[in-house]
């Protein structure tokens, strides 16, 4: 048979009359017993206990105190305010360097390379176009032959959803020829995502193939 653990009791309570002793005997003397900040407890390979180290530590890196949620929310309003918008006059002078800084830019492409011609100016037809290669090339569109497309799905719907936003915004202020570019482009844009996402819900749907039958 095992021979039987044998257990030590303590008595916690005449450590507890010495503490009080000795607090009493300082005080009597005018002494005040010092203060020790909370000491973190290791007990051997187990969890530590440490009390308010990292909340201590990061307000002295900061150099400041905790801030009120309060106070914290009426900062970050205030740090998330909108400039005032620039004056027309303000507009137009950035306008004028910008046209100036972009003709200069494009002489210096020309003058390096001569066959280029003048670049046409930058109409909405380009904007939607942008658009609609964006969309096309996250949905795997573009892949070279023999690589696995890349499908950012969540990103092709955010696009997409740009079209419509411009869409929306621009409804009555466009050329019929705009007007019917972009209809034409949101709505391949849309036919394709939905085919794409037919074709996911599909393969996730369907049940694992067994593997091929081992030769007997």
């Amino acid at each position: 048979m095992s021979e039987t653990p044998k257990f030590t009791v303590i008595d916690r309570r005449k450590f507890k009359a010495d503490e009080e002793e000795a607090a009493n005997r300082q005080a009597a003397e005018g002494e005040a017993a010092p203060v020790e900040p909370p000491q973190a407890v290791e007990t051997g390979g187990g969890p530590r206990l440490v009390v308010n180290e990292g909340r201590q530590e990061a307000e002295q890196k900061t150099g400041r105190d905790t801030v009120p949620a309060e106070v914290a929310g009426d900062a970050l309003e205030a740090e998330t305010e909108l400039p005032p918008a620039p004056t027309a006059a303000e507009s137009q002078q950035q306008k004028t360097a910008y046209d100036a800084s972009s003709q200069r830019l494009e002489e210096l492409v020309r003058a390096q390379n001569p066959s280029v011609g003048a670049q046409p100016p930058i109409g909405f037809e380009h904007l939607v176009q942008q658009f609609y290669v964006s969309a096309m090339i996250q949905l795997g569109a573009g892949a070279q032959e023999g690589q696995r497309p890349r499908v950012d799905i969540l990103g092709a719907r955010t696009t997409i959803d740009l079209l419509g936003v411009l869409a929306e915004k621009t409804r009555g202020n466009l050329t019929e020829a705009e007007d019917r570019t972009l209809q034409a482009v949101l709505f391949e844009a849309r036919m394709a995502f939905m085919e794409l996402t037919s074709m996911i819900t599909l393969q996730g749907m369907q049940p694992p193939q067994p593997p091929p039958p081992g030769k007997r």
